[in-house]
């Protein structure tokens, strides 16, 4: 049987003597079914979501697998994460098939090695106290399945995130995520709606737990890190806000703590200087509210 990611699709089925206007018409009637899709799976991605976190809470780190356009979206939320959220790069990994060189060039070939995807999770030291998200459009891709079906083996927490049901991969995690977005506007073309769910979906993983560990007060990510210009104009902002000190004497505070937004919390709500702030937040993972909690004890 033919997966639903690999039909061919009726609505655009002229789409290559459609004009231009009218061919963005009908792949925008396509994507507007990805976001109803996605609703109808929110309770399967919240429960994936709280075993994950309690993973992190607990040493484990969460990884990310996938192959192509799959690959690459687990990569890119990933490489995300440390300077939105302020935390270690080795906590949410991205795995591709074909390694690095298939971020820029497609490795088709490689995605049909299933021990491959075991092996390189075991080259990136996952063990039982980890979480592994397979990601795969049409969920039946060799390597993820080789590597969600190695995790669950050895007690890491899996799920996959796959448009196609009843497919293979749903069988071989603990949680399926499955959002059902239909037909491509172009046969098998899975960068487009099932890419784009799997985004949202990955979004929605990555952003949750992190709000759940407490790297988030209100919706301002204040465990980001001020990286370049852009991120210290945020993190000034971000700073303002959650203290209410002027420009000038929360851009003074900012420069005390190194651009570290976290710090500059602890420091100013503490009542206390860098070297006893920068502490309080090693000894609490980083969370600014379990910061301040210490320094209160």
């Amino acid at each position: 049987m033919v997966s639903i990611t690999e039909q061919e699709n009726p609505n655009t089925s002229s789409i290559d003597t459609a004009s231009t206007l009218d061919a963005v018409r009908l792949i925008n009637a396509e994507d507007k079914l990805v976001a109803e899709a996605v609703e109808k799976v929110l309770l399967d991605l919240a429960a994936a979501i709280d075993r994950i976190v309690e993973r992190l809470e607990n040493g484990g780190r969460l990884f990310y697998v996938g192959t192509g356009t799959s690959g690459r979206l687990g990569v890119l939320d990933a490489s995300e994460i440390p300077p939105t959220y302020g935390v270690s790069y080795d906590l949410v990994q991205g795995i591709i098939a074909g390694g690095h060189a298939a971020l820029h060039k497609a490795t088709e070939a490689s995605e049909d090695n299933k021990d491959a995807g075991a092996s390189d999770l075991v080259s990136h030291g996952l063990t039982g106290k980890d979480a592994v998200v397979g990601i795969a459009a049409s969920g039946r891709t060799p390597y993820t399945m080789g590597a969600v079906e190695y995790a669950r083996s050895i007690g890491a927490f899996t799920a996959c995130i796959v448009c196609s049901p009843e497919s293979a991969i749903t069988n071989a995690v603990d949680v399926a995520i499955v959002p059902v977005v239909g037909p491509e506007a172009i046969t098998g073309s899975t960068r487009m709606k099932a890419g784009t769910a799997q985004k949202m979906v990955l979004n929605m993983i990555s952003t949750v737990a992190m709000i759940r560990l407490g790297y988030v007060k209100g919706n301002r990510m204040t465990n980001m890190r001020a990286s370049n210009e852009k991120l210290r104009d945020r993190g000034l902002r971000i700073l303002m806000s959650e203290t209410g000190l002027d420009n000038a004497a929360a851009s003074a505070l900012f420069t005390k703590a190194a651009g570290d937004v976290r710090v500059a919390l602890v420091m100013h709500c503490g009542g206390v200087d860098n070297t006893n702030a920068t502490h309080a937040l090693e000894r609490s993972g980083f969370v600014v509210a379990k910061a301040l909690e210490l320094l209160k004890s």
